[in-house]
């Protein structure tokens, strides 16, 4: 089946229920996709499993998308292990409540995908049962995948990269943006500064100075540097030979027969 026909399957089961077909990803990679609403969701997942043309008895993966004001989208992957297709399955719960029932009981591996999802994103499951943490410390507060989430780090030191986004110098004045989970100014206490950035904080905050210029040695203007000594040509050739002492007056090897005595004539 292809992907327009695995989500039209699948919203003619769910009939009357008002189910939105669409297509994720592309080529090969294209992927049915259905949302529904929350109150359905264990419906849709059942439907996806026991259809006879659909058969998608894996359970592939399970997490959600902070969307900020309009809630957040729980997504599920269903696969076909004979059929060789998928179905990713998809419903928006309200930012100020959001529940969804669980699907354990449909498939019981979803039980680690839903506790990874509650305690990052702060998503109930009705009826899971054991919502414990699994990633974090159970002293840990909050949700890090929330996008409103404040990651402190972010805040106690500098931006590690050379730049934060919008602080190119060839910018022209482009006004600097914060990178995500940083606060906006006056929320989170005094922010440091990076090397290099004159001492300028952004916003009340303030920031730390920059280190002092005369820690740095200054840079000489280009034409400003000493031009290099030539090399002599004996020193490009190498290190210079010892010198040799002068050769003295050689003596004449005697004759051949000639016999030196111990007196030092000859005989």
């Amino acid at each position: 089946m292809t992907p327009e026909e695995v989500g039209a399957r699948l919203v003619a089961l769910l009939a009357p229920v008002e189910a939105t077909p669409s297509v994720s990803g592309g080529q090969r990679f294209a992927r049915a996709t259905v949302d529904v609403p929350p109150e359905s969701w264990v419906t849709a997942v059942r439907a996806a499993r026991d259809d006879a043309a659909l058969a998608c008895d894996f359970f592939d993966w399970l997490s959600a998308v902070d969307e900020l004001a309009e809630g957040f989208d729980v997504v599920a992957h269903l696969w076909s292990t004979r059929l060789r297709h998928g179905v990713l399955l998809r419903t928006r719960l309200s930012r100020g409540a959001p529940t969804v029932a669980s699907v354990v009981d449909v498939y019981p591996g979803a039980a680690w995908h839903e506790r990874e999802t509650h305690e990052m994103f702060g998503i109930d499951f009705a009826g899971h049962g054991e919502l414990l943490p699994l990633l974090l410390p159970p002293e840990f507060e909050g949700h890090p995948l929330r996008k409103e989430f404040v990651l402190a780090s972010r805040v106690a030191k500098p931006w590690p990269g050379a730049k934060e986004p919008g602080e190119s110098e060839a910018g022209g004045g482009r006004r600097p943006i914060r990178p995500p989970g940083v606060p906006a100014p006056g929320e989170w206490g005094t922010t440091p500064t990076p090397a290099g950035a004159g001492g300028v904080g952004e916003g009340p905050r303030g920031g730390t100075p920059a280190r002092p210029a005369g820690e740095r040695p200054a840079r000489p203007a280009p034409g400003a540097r000493p031009a290099r000594t030539p090399r002599s040509v004996a020193a490009d050739d190498g290190p210079a030979a010892p010198e040799q002492p002068a050769p003295g007056p050689v003596a004449d090897p005697p004759a051949r027969g000639d016999h030196t005595d111990d007196d030092g004539g000859t005989t």
